[in-house]
């Protein structure tokens, strides 16, 4: 069984201020850095001793991660752990990159977010191109917001075809987007209509049964968006934790939540690219375009 663990500590600081986003240049005091530090290595010291099949890890912090260096060091120990088939991690791309030479390649991928009102195009397109060369696996992303319609097709445009270019729909408004300017987003992303809510109520779900979620005190939950707790990690007994189980929420709304609803098939579309959001049947070839 292929058991998926999305890692999410108390770290919920940002270097970057998106309008949108709570934890937008927010900054926690030393305490809350050390414990966020200690629970990360205790995972990390957990995953390394796992013996069952291979783990697939995806760091999904609140605000930015590899910023820290103690969440660079984990993803380096982890790609190259023999008890880790992957690792992935959510990104601004804002760091230096050459840590990720260390990396094991076969393993490691990222889910990096273009903020355009953050930094520039070019300055984001040379940090995908650092990727590149170093050959690591990664897709981009951009929040849909109306006013940044023209700089994602662009983006899309200097981007290489084998760089999966995902939008995140904005949901916060209802009828955000007309039909015209939904055109445009599938022309960049042919699986925008993917990324809205979904009904889950009462719906089968691989979430806590093939896929969990542990915080930096090592409490399970089943997702991100259920809060009610299956047990420790560190308990040993984390086989029993695992069954399947059906969604208690009316409505999934992220993408890290919804692929995991089986009726929707998107295991199908991602394959071994699920947790970097990277679909399977990426890269394109060189003679078709992102919009076919």
């Amino acid at each position: 069984m292929r058991l998926t663990l999305n890692y999410r500590g108390p770290l919920s600081s940002c270097n970057y201020t998106c309008s949108y986003c709570p934890f937008a240049k927010e900054w926690e005091p030393e305490q809350v850095l050390r414990a966020d530090r200690e629970g990360l290595a205790r995972f990390v010291d957990w995953a390394l001793a796992f013996d069952g099949p291979p783990l697939h890890v995806l760091f999904t912090p609140w605000g930015e991660a590899l910023v820290r260096s103690w969440y660079r060091d984990a993803f380096v120990t982890l790609a190259n752990a023999p008890s880790v088939a992957q690792i992935a991690a959510q990104t601004n791309l804002s760091m230096p990159l050459s840590w990720l030479d260390a990396t094991d390649r076969t393993s490691a991928a990222l889910w990096c977010t273009w903020h355009p009102s953050q930094t520039p195009m070019a300055r984001f397109l040379q940090q995908c191109d650092k990727l590149d060369a170093l050959g690591l696996r990664y897709s981009v992303g951009v929040v849909g917001l109306h006013e940044h319609l023209d700089a994602i097709e662009q983006l899309r445009a200097q981007l290489p075809l084998g760089v999966y270019l995902w939008v995140n729909a904005f949901q916060r408004v209802t009828d955000y987007y007309t039909p015209a300017q939904r055109d445009r987003i599938r022309a960049v992303d042919p699986h925008f209509d993917d990324n809205r809510r979904h009904d889950s109520l009462g719906l089968p779900c691989h979430a806590g049964h093939t896929h969990v979620t542990v915080d930096g005190e090592g409490t399970v939950r089943r997702c991100h968006f259920v809060d009610t707790p299956l047990g420790n990690l560190y308990d040993g007994a984390l086989n029993a934790l695992l069954k399947p189980r059906t969604c208690p929420n009316a409505q999934c709304r992220c993408h890290i939540g919804y692929t995991h609803l089986p009726h929707l098939g998107l295991y199908e579309t991602y394959g071994d690219g699920l947790m970097a959001r990277i679909p399977a049947h990426w890269p394109r070839s060189s003679t078709e375009s992102p919009s076919s």
